[in-house]
């Protein structure tokens, strides 16, 4: 699956990071930053998490 941020909506508040910083980090400007695209075997469950906690629900899947 796909991830796909809507920098409209995010906040960059960091939840995301914390639930699955292997695949979210804050860049020095304090700017969400994918590290990949895709979901796999071993992330999915985290960015799941990483979806639901999302207070503005700028991060979706797509298949």
């Amino acid at each position: 699956m796909k991830i796909k941020i809507d920098f409209d909506l995010c906040e960059s508040n960091a939840l995301c990071e914390a639930m699955a910083p292997d695949v979210f980090e804050l860049d020095d400007d304090d700017f969400l930053q994918l590290k990949t695209e895709h979901t796999t075997p071993e992330n999915i469950d985290a960015v799941n998490r990483a979806v639901a906690a999302c207070p503005r629900a700028a991060i979706s899947l797509e298949d």
